[in-house]
Formats: structure tokens, C-alpha cells, sequence
């Protein structure tokens, strides 16, 4: 038994190893990993590492061949398209639904702004990105909607690995970011719906005009 864990530990710490390197594009799309350079990394033998990729591959992060490695996909147009439709489709609905603001919301995305601008400051990308994250995922949460959570929150991933890239490419992108999502919140201090979802559009408007172009 102990032994049993001890491998499912083993396994977790490389899955967490792959998984942060992907979303932070310290392993970007293209890369072959093997499996030997990751049990090198992390100090594990290669069965975890086995494990773990496969994991990592239901998830869609990576594609194994067999006796070569691993190789991290590429965001394809077709992620980005599929996200960012679901993304509108949600973030519209539940910004609406959070007019006249359900206790405490106001405060805790005033939190998560303070984060992103601090984070921005610092220049962690992948720090800024978890945080911007969170302060969308507050607002779909506050409707009450599980069904819509549960979807919104399957998107966490490929949302942090899009933003990190766009901000790589664009990195003037930043502080637009942060008066968007003041915009946002100070349509919903106001009680102001309709503001409030015309924030939402044109904040995810103008990152599909971005990742869309050359660069990501």
C-alpha cells in the first residue's frame, strides 16, 4: 500500500511539473518531451512520468508516440473559436444576473483586480492570467448557475495557456486588460446591466481580434 501511494504521488508531481510548464509556455506547442528529461526533472522513475502523460493527454494537452515522447499540441483556431463562443455565450448571460450585485462580489473582484494589477507590475504572466481568470469565474459563479460553473470551469485551462500567449505577444495588452475589467466592475457597482454586458463583449471581443492575429 505504502508503495502504491508513494507512485500516485510520484505521478501527481509530474503531472504538476508538465501541466505548469504547458500553461506558462516554459514547454510551448510544438515540444517533444521524453520521458526520460521528465523523470530527470521532477526525480521520479518513468512509470509516474507514463501516468502522468497520459493524464495529460485526455486532457488534451499532449499527444504520445509511442517509444519517441510526448508532444505539447499547439492552441489550434479551433480551440481559440470554441473557447471564446463559450466564453460570450456565459460571461454575457451571468454578468447580467449579477445586477444588483449579490453580497460580497463587489469585494472580492476588487481583490482580484488589486492581484492582477500587482502581478502585471511584477511581470508573472501566468500569475496575472490566474487571477484575471478568477475575477471572470466570481462573476459566472455569482449567478447561482451549477450547470453553467461546471462548463465555465472545464474552460480553466485553455483560457490560462490563450492568455499567457497573448500576453507574450501583445504584451501593451496588459494594462487594457486591467481598465477592461475595472470597466466591467464599475458597470456593476453602478447596478448598470446593460453596461455591464456591453463590458463583457467588448472585453472578449477584443481579445478574439487579438488571438486571432499573427503572433500567438
Amino acid at each position: 500500500m505504502p508503495a502504491a501511494t508513494s507512485t500516485a504521488t510520484a505521478a501527481d508531481r509530474v503531472y504538476s511539473h508538465v501541466k505548469h510548464g504547458v500553461l506558462d509556455r516554459r514547454y510551448e506547442g510544438g515540444t517533444l518531451l521524453t520521458e526520460g528529461e521528465l523523470a530527470a526533472a521532477v526525480g521520479v522513475s518513468r512509470t509516474p512520468v507514463r501516468e502522468a502523460l497520459l493524464r495529460l493527454e485526455t486532457e488534451g494537452l499532449l499527444k504520445l508516440y509511442p517509444k519517441k515522447g510526448a508532444l505539447v499540441l499547439p492552441v489550434s483556431a479551433q480551440e481559440i473559436n470554441d473557447v471564446l463562443e463559450t466564453r460570450l455565450l456565459v460571461e454575457e448571460f451571468t454578468v447580467g444576473r449579477a445586477v444588483p450585485a449579490p453580497p460580497g462580489l463587489l469585494d472580492r473582484l476588487e481583490a482580484l483586480l488589486g492581484e492582477q494589477r500587482r502581478h502585471a507590475a511584477a511581470g508573472d504572466l501566468a500569475a496575472m492570467m490566474a487571477a484575471d481568470r478568477g475575477f471572470h469565474a466570481e462573476i459566472v459563479r455569482s449567478a447561482g448557475n451549477q450547470i453553467l460553473c461546471r462548463l465555465y470551469d472545464q474552460l480553466r485551462d485553455r483560457q490560462l495557456r490563450m492568455g499567457v500567449a497573448l500576453l507574450h505577444a501583445h504584451p501593451d495588452r496588459l494594462e487594457r486588460t486591467l481598465a477592461e475589467h475595472a470597466e466591467i466592475l464599475d458597470a456593476l457597482r453602478a447596478g448598470d446591466a446593460v453596461a455591464a454586458a456591453a463590458a463583457v463583449r467588448g472585453h472578449i471581443g477584443r481579445v478574439e481580434s487579438l488571438v486571432r492575429g499573427p503572433g500567438l
